[in-house]
């Protein structure tokens, strides 16, 4: 699996300078190939425009942007149902366990909520 979905409980970390914050950058950094589900892009400028400014959000945003944004599409929206029955994720969750399942990938995050599936590697 070469190419790696960085969920947003990593991509916050990092904007937001948390205690993991290093630990994530380091990860992030040595990746090749990064997806990032339009889910994602939602959820950190959500976080940052709370947190921070609109400014700052939208300077996240486009920082993300420069990855392989993946849309949420009816495939994946399938999908996420069929993994919704296996895992009983939350919404938010499943969909970006779907992006990683989809595209063949590895999905790194902090969320606990993960632990014990398939393709989740959990950082701590």
């Amino acid at each position: 699996m070469s190419i790696k979905v960085v969920d947003s409980s990593c991509w916050i970390e990092v904007f937001a300078n948390g205690p993991l914050a290093k630990k994530c950058q380091k990860e992030i950094n040595s990746l090749k190939s990064i997806a990032v589900p339009s889910l994602v892009i939602y959820e950190v400028y959500r976080r940052i425009k709370l947190s921070s400014s609109d400014e700052s959000g939208l300077s996240v945003t486009s920082y993300l942007s420069q990855f392989d944004v993946k849309p949420l599409t009816r495939q994946v929206a399938l999908l996420a149902v069929d993994l919704f029955f296996q895992y009983n994720l939350g919404t938010a969750d499943n969909l970006i366990l779907t992006h990683t399942h989809e595209i063949s990938a590895e999905l790194i995050t902090l969320g606990n909520d993960f632990r014990g599936l398939p393709r989740v590697r959990i950082l701590s």
